[in-house]
């Protein structure tokens, strides 16, 4: 049996999840999708395009088998982080089993997402969480700032993506033909400096 993409709508649009017997690569992200929304250049590259909020994520089991994978993408009245807790939710998984969560995404959280991502893993203690960001929004803001540090004592791993998680990404969620994951110029450095902001921020006192 094959595994591969099931949903509705095209990349970007609406939720596309991982089943079993079926392969449906329009769901996969588009590669110049993901290079123009998880690329963590300081500056949007020619050609200008609006960055947006786009969350993939895999549950896993604790001998690491995937149960589940999908991606979503902020629509209007409802962000992807609240969309994923839905549907997490929706699978009704077994509280006396032990899951893990990886998510990619390309925005960190807002305020209110955060306090949705720490009441979700408050109410959900088999579940253990793990956020990579490509970028940090707002982080000059204190209720962002807040809102990251509340992840972290909430138990939530909050970390920046490098090339490692990108690469991952990349063959997880994105249409690639079976190509290789290439780099952009200058994405560890990048890289290293958001995730010393980041640090910054999880040990300042705010």
């Amino acid at each position: 049996m094959t595994e591969g993409w099931a949903g509705s709508g095209h990349p970007g649009q609406g939720a596309c999840v991982w089943t079993p017997g079926t392969r449906n690569t329009m769901n996969l992200l588009r590669e110049v999708l993901f290079k123009q929304q998880f690329g963590n250049q300081p500056r949007v590259p020619a050609p200008y395009y609006r960055r947006k909020t786009y969350l993939c994520y895999q549950l896993k089991q604790r001998n690491d088998l995937t149960l589940d994978r999908g991606c979503f993408r902020n629509k209007k009245q409802r962000h992807a982080e609240i969309r994923f807790i839905d549907k997490i939710n929706s699978l009704d998984l077994n509280p006396s089993q032990s899951y893990k969560i990886i998510c990619y995404i390309t925005w960190s959280p807002c305020p209110n997402c955060a306090n949705e991502l720490v009441n979700f893993i408050t109410r959900n203690n088999h579940l253990k969480l793990e956020i990579f960001a490509s970028r940090l929004y707002f982080h000059w803001i204190k209720s962002f700032k807040m809102g990251l540090q509340d992840l972290q004592n909430a138990g939530i791993s909050v970390a920046v993506m490098t090339h490692t998680e990108f690469e991952d990404c990349w063959e997880q969620f994105v249409d690639n033909q079976s190509r290789p994951f290439q780099s952009w110029d200058k994405l560890e450095q990048y890289s290293a400096s958001i995730r010393r902001r980041l640090q910054r921020i999880l040990t300042a006192p705010i």
